[in-house]
């Protein structure tokens, strides 16, 4: 994409100079009426019908893959497998066609106002991988509950510490998340209980969406990362912590995580952030071989965490102790192949300042310290959504698109 054209702002009315400007472009899947669910990319308030604007092309506009096929999907996942040359090219593409006057006429009357639109699940998640890369949200959770011993556990500075989640209950952004139930023992207690959790939390954090797929065997170097994944979506890890303190131990998280994890209707190409690029925190000691990264390896993604339409916490994801690129190649260092759709997240995003933790846990410091208006974990009714912006490449802030959960009371 030449340096010129990315100078210039959309012509799409109110897109020019918003945060949905060419140097966004996110994707998603919408539908409208009774229409089939179908690739979008929103550009200001409104979402360009992607299949449509690459079929006035002949369905090849750039000369590549063919992009009108793959974007006519119910899933990103077809799009996404095509790889980084075609992620390229198309994007290149819609910077033209949203920025060209000569495209105008024909592209005009395929733009949709998002309020006019279902935002669906952006794409078939095969495997779900969560991580624990925050050095600070990983004190805080060691000193909370280990308060006279070691805050980090004797690996955590040698290796992205993570667990393989549950692909099937991650949703899009908008759906309610019912409060979970199970075994959760009180430290008086004498035996378990079973029944809906009292200490529903949140975990900001970001998703990395896999695009390109390797074989079984086949490692990702550090340096692979954007080889691979195509983009990133802001994550809420919802959690239950009474009924994963009682279960973690030996294997770690498992129903006390597995009922939810949202995610925006949105996923924003890697390409967008790289005005975002920061050298990582610093890492003591020097990690292995196949985790050395080429810095910047770090995002500077500013984070605000809304509770019933209060701003709670601001977390800063400069602060993250290990880089994506270092999870992907853990994540893969023993053979584990990737699929086209796999999704895996940073861990709860958290930084110095208590008004920068990313989790209820760590804001009421175990529930021992209320903040806000006497808030502890979540109660049913309450409303969490998560929100991030990072520098974009024509001067001003581009978001990543938010998360939005309400809580609902447990089943029967």
């Amino acid at each position: 994409m030449s340096s010129d054209r990315l100078s210039r702002r959309s012509w799409v009315e109110g897109a020019g100079g918003s945060s949905y400007d060419v140097d966004n472009l996110p994707f998603g899947i919408f539908s409208q009426g009774e229409e089939e669910p179908r690739v979008g990319v929103r550009i200001g308030e409104l979402v360009l019908d992607a299949s449509a604007a690459a079929a006035l092309g002949g369905g090849d506009p750039a000369g590549g893959p063919d992009l009108a096929s793959a974007w006519r999907e119910p899933t990103l996942n077809a799009f996404l497998g095509l790889g980084r040359s075609a992620w390229r090219i198309a994007r290149g593409w819609l910077t033209e066609v949203l920025t060209e006057e000569e495209h105008r006429e024909g592209v005009e009357p395929l733009l949709i106002p998002l309020a006019d639109v279902t935002m669906h699940l952006p794409i078939e998640v095969a495997d779900y991988v969560d991580f624990y890369c925050s050095l600070q949200h990983a004190t805080n959770v060691g000193k909370i509950f280990r308060p006279d011993g070691e805050a980090l556990p004797a690996n955590w500075r040698h290796l992205p510490v993570g667990y393989h989640g549950r692909a099937g209950t991650v949703v899009v952004s908008g759906t309610d998340v019912q409060r979970p139930s199970g075994q959760r023992k009180a430290p008086e207690a004498e035996a378990p209980s079973y029944g809906p959790s009292r200490r529903l939390d949140i975990e900001a954090e970001l998703g990395f969406v896999v695009g390109r797929p390797t074989s079984m065997g086949e490692r990702v170097p550090t340096a692979g990362f954007a080889d691979h994944v195509f983009g990133v979506t802001p994550l809420n890890d919802w959690s239950a912590r009474d009924i994963q303190a009682w279960e973690y131990v030996p294997l770690g998280p498992f129903l006390g995580k597995s009922f939810a994890t949202s995610i925006s209707a949105w996923v924003t190409p890697l390409e967008a952030l790289d005005r975002a690029r920061v050298p990582l925190p610093g890492q003591d000691p020097a990690p292995l071989d196949y985790l050395g990264v080429e810095e910047p390896a770090g995002y500077d993604i500013a984070y605000e965490i809304e509770l019933n339409g209060e701003i709670v916490s601001r977390p800063p994801y400069a602060a993250m102790y290990w880089s994506p690129a270092q999870m992907l190649a853990h994540m893969t260092v023993n053979g584990a192949s990737l699929r086209t759709g796999d999704l895996f997240a940073s861990g709860t995003i958290s930084g110095d300042a208590r008004d920068q933790r990313g989790s209820l846990l760590e804001l009421s410091w175990g529930g021992r310290e209320p903040f806000g208006d006497g808030k502890t974990f979540l109660d049913d009714g309450d409303v969490v959504t998560l929100r991030a912006t990072a520098a974009g490449a024509l001067g001003g802030r581009i978001e990543l698109g938010e998360v939005t959960g309400r809580i609902t009371s447990a089943g029967e």
